[in-house]
């Protein structure tokens, strides 16, 4: 196929309610959505996770912005593609920008399903027509309005309760949710808040039976991660720190963590997804899916992502009502007791709904190729 025109848009959605880590409380998300369009018109769609600023990783939406426009589009003009895993190759002589990345690959991955006629989930190779999920809960003003967050996603049934920690926010809290939540699948998230001088405190969460640590450390660590692990009973998993199938092999390679976080964006798409997840089930090393607060595009890309056989933790992906009022796509992702059942339609599996994307667009642009 020939991907004939790229749409890029600008859509900004205000959260249901603020969302705090280590390193920032979101109330909007801004984000770029990604439309490719084939020589007879078809659609697919792709979203880009990058933030507004450079929280999380070096890319915000502007850098995306400018990476796709003026190198990324531009690599695809006239180029006949088989097969979406061709994407990668093509943008490999661009270093990183894996977010920038993803949300083209992302888009051409669901056209390329949609040509096929077939679920993305089955041009991946995926087999699980139900997931588990599980939730991401923020750091909140208060230990009894966390417990009353915490309760409320119990009752609501979802798999595995996760939990945004940092310095001061961290032994008490956990020995807290566990002492009134004795039995639930729980973990903690610390996105980097840590240091290797922090091992003691870290040890210290051994106490309460958690299913992992996230990300302790260093962003771009893989050597004191492994220190660490040494040291604790607890499995650490790693996300920021694996941007790549490499990453991830000597990681694994140095005993760094016994789990690892797999979002689609980090890494630089889902071809780049499936490698790490495929090394990681050679190795026993279990995966999961993370959230980037998406809206129902990269919502549906990370359902899709999730049905291959290692993904046996439940991920990040919460229902689309858990962030807004009103989502892009039609129907909404629904969780009923922690289970997203997969649909069978073809692409991502849901249709996006234009009116929806046109009320939250504040910016497009559209290029021929």
């Amino acid at each position: 196929m020939k991907i004939k025109e790229i749409v890029l848009r600008h859509l900004q959605m205000e959260l249901k309610f603020p969302f705090t880590t280590s390193f920032g409380t979101f109330r909007t998300k801004e984000f770029i959505l990604v439309e490719a369009k084939d020589e007879n018109g078809l659609s697919g769609w792709g979203e880009s996770v990058a933030f507004v600023s450079p929280f999380y990783n070096e890319e915000t939406l502007k850098t995306n912005w400018h990476i796709m426009e003026d190198f990324l589009i531009p690599m695809l003009k006239e180029k006949e593609i088989a097969h979406p895993d061709e994407i990668s190759s093509i943008f490999e002589p661009i270093r990183k920008n894996n977010m920038a990345k993803a949300a083209i690959e992302g888009a051409v991955w669901d056209l390329y399903s949609k040509r096929n006629a077939v679920p993305l989930y089955e041009s991946l190779g995926g087999k699980n027509t139900s997931i588990e999920v599980g939730v991401s809960i923020g750091i909140q003003d208060s230990i009894e309005q966390l417990l009353a967050i915490v309760k409320e996603h119990v009752d609501e049934g979802y798999k595995r309760i996760k939990v945004k920690i940092k310095p001061g926010w961290d032994v008490d809290v956990m020995r807290e949710i566990r002492r009134a939540f004795p039995d639930i699948a729980l973990m903690a998230d610390a996105n980097s808040a840590y240091r290797l001088e922090d091992l003691d405190l870290l040890k210290q969460l051994d106490e309460f039976d958690l299913m992992m640590i996230e990300q302790p450390l260093a962003s771009d660590d893989i050597v004191d991660h492994a220190q660490v692990q040494k040291e604790l009973r607890t499995p650490i998993c790693l996300d920021e720190s694996i941007h790549s199938y490499e990453d991830a092999r000597k990681a694994l390679q140095l005993g760094s963590c016994k789990i690892i976080n797999i979002k689609i964006g980090r890494v630089g798409g889902l071809t780049e997804s499936k490698k790490i997840h495929d090394l990681c089930k050679e190795n026993n090393i279990p995966v999961w899916c993370g959230g980037m607060l998406e809206a129902g595009v990269g919502r549906a890309h990370n359902i899709a992502l999730t049905t291959l056989s290692n993904f046996v933790l439940p991920g990040d992906t919460a229902a689309s009502s858990r962030y807004w009022e009103q989502d892009i796509i039609k129907p909404e992702v629904v969780v009923e007791n922690g289970t997203i059942d997969v649909t069978n339609k073809a692409g991502i599996g849901y249709e996006v709904d234009r009116q929806a994307v046109e009320k939250f667009t504040v910016a497009e642009k559209t290029y021929s190729l």
